[in-house]
């Protein structure tokens, strides 16, 4: 496989009769107001969600031959990428059918309207497993659609399949699942649980995925495969059916190639849910139609030793340099001091999240603890043995760091910084397998320990405070590896994320480079 990136260039639209011809070159046209260029066919799968809606919705693109081609892709590169825990032809085809036929009548019902997509195996699905990388789940079968995945279909995307995950959306695999491969290198981290979303969008096997974020899952494979990721406010999504780590850190979003991509998609998935009572009632924003607001007066906070302190050169020096970006697009830097954040937080962190889990595992643990992983298992003993005091302390200081960073956002409106704090590491999938959360070694799950405990104070703190983050590329390192910022916001400010992002985006162009994966 080929590591080596290639610059794709502006979003294309494509002419649907070259394209059912099969021809090896296609005639784009561009969005309004850019120029025509020629457009190799296998480019089509790297063409944004939003353009490939445009093109669709003007009929010069077919929803049925644009699943296959997708179902075409992933025949020929899962088996390396190994991002699926199953892929669904049949359903896929027979929904591109029904949007074609909605769409030639006249029933066009938005941006994501025969677009395929998939979710990760956290996700209910009638009649179909949902094991959540998890042995001891291989009977469950659930009866009904969770909400996101209702949604998702009432807007009109195609399920192209289920994602694969880390055990419990932790962040170790079960020997039964696949470790997903990243398409920058296979000898790469890829993230942890939402590892097969960002795997899948990152190597053109879908045109957007979900994810979830507990303590950064949305963040580290979205940093690791050089995507956009959208934490949105806790509850801005429904949790109905979706396997749960711990409920009360859990966040569902998009995992995307582009920021307008996470807008159209979030547009669909937010908002009040009766069947999930910690979702928020608040009305949804137009979260693509605001998207080219500008940042004029965008007050961004920027902590420098927060940014530095312990981080990679590259990753700072990228993300200093996208908040100059920022600035120079009418955003006005203010200089803040974040709360410090360190093994106390960590230690709460895991001690809400272990007990959460082993309350979320109830049914099948300890009576199945044989059927688990030993790193999910050990977490969720580690739970089961924490004692209500212990979870009371923990939630007291989660409860004053999530006070000290409302004090920060006083005064700002959007926070600068890395999504994690490394520019990515050599990883060996066999060493995702083994071991116990508590093993007192220099890798957990074959990760770094010394880059995860940095990367942790840009991730677990805003989910302790529920604060929607969106990550995005902001470079690539010497070797190639990609490099994230993150914007994190007051809560219900994803539209003004969403803004941000798209005109950070729009002026540096990161977003455009692909990985070159196998020969597609």
């Amino acid at each position: 496989m080929k590591n080596a990136a290639t610059a794709i260039g502006e979003p294309l639209v494509l002419s649907r009769r070259r394209l059912l011809a099969g021809g090896t070159s296609l005639l784009a046209s561009a969005v309004v107001g850019r120029a025509q260029r020629q457009l190799d066919a296998s480019e089509l799968h790297y063409t944004s969600l939003v353009d490939v809606a445009a093109s669709i919705r003007r009929r010069e693109v077919s929803p049925v031959e644009l699943t296959r081609a997708q179902l075409d892709r992933i025949d020929r590169l899962e088996p390396s990428r190994k991002a699926f825990a199953m892929v669904l032809p049949e359903r896929a085809l027979r929904e591109a059918r029904t949007a074609e036929e909605e769409i030639q009548a006249g029933n066009y019902r938005g941006p994501l309207h025969g677009i395929p997509i998939a979710v990760k195996d956290l996700m209910f699905t009638a009649g179909l497993p949902t094991q959540g990388g998890s042995g001891a789940l291989a009977d469950h079968v659930p009866s009904y659609d969770g909400t996101v995945v209702r949604r998702l279909a009432g807007a009109g995307a195609v399920l192209l399949g289920k994602l694969n995950t880390t055990e419990g959306a932790m962040t170790g695999y079960h020997r039964d699942f696949e470790v997903p491969r990243n398409p920058w290198g296979d000898d790469l981290f890829p993230g942890f649980s939402s590892s097969g979303s960002g795997v899948a969008t990152a190597a053109g096997l879908c045109y957007g995925s979900l994810g979830t974020d507990t303590g950064g899952s949305i963040r580290y494979p979205c940093a690791a495969n050089g995507l956009v990721g959208l934490k949105p406010t806790w509850g801005r999504v429904s949790r109905y059916g979706v396997l749960g780590l711990a409920p009360s850190l859990d966040h569902v979003g998009p995992m995307t190639r582009t920021v307008a991509d996470a807008a159209a998609m979030l547009a669909v998935l937010a908002g009040s849910d009766e069947n999930d009572p910690t979702s928020l009632p608040d009305n949804v924003s137009d979260y693509l139609g605001e998207i080219r607001g500008g940042l004029q007066g965008l007050r961004v906070g920027f902590d420098p030793e927060y940014v530095s302190n312990g981080v990679e050169a590259e990753t700072v020096a990228a993300v200093e340099e996208a908040t100059q970006a920022l600035e120079q697009l009418g955003g006005r830097l203010v200089r803040v001091q974040m709360p410090a954040f360190d093994s106390r937080h960590q230690d709460a962190w895991v001690t809400i999240c272990s007990v959460e889990a082993a309350t979320e595992h109830a049914r099948t643990f300890p009576s199945r603890a044989g059927q688990y992983g030993t790193y999910f298992r050990s977490f969720l003993e580690r739970g089961s043995q924490s004692t209500g005091v212990e979870y009371a302390r923990a939630n007291v200081v989660r409860q004053e760091l999530s006070g000290a960073i409302r004090r920060v956002f006083r005064d700002i409106d959007v926070l600068a910084c890395p999504s994690v704090a490394y520019k990515g590491c050599r990883y060996d999938p066999v060493d995702a397998y083994g071991g116990t959360v508590f093993d007192r070694v220099e890798t957990l799950s074959g990760v770094p320990t010394a880059c995860l405990s940095v990367s942790s104070r840009f991730t677990m703190p805003f989910n302790f405070c529920g604060y929607p983050t969106l990550s995005l590329p902001c470079g690539f390192s010497r070797e190639g590896w990609p490099l994230s910022l993150q914007l994190v916001g007051h809560p219900l400010s994803e539209a003004l994320l969403c803004r941000a992002g798209h005109a950070y985006e729009e002026s540096t162009g990161w977003h455009t480079r692909h990985p070159v994966v196998g020969a597609g």
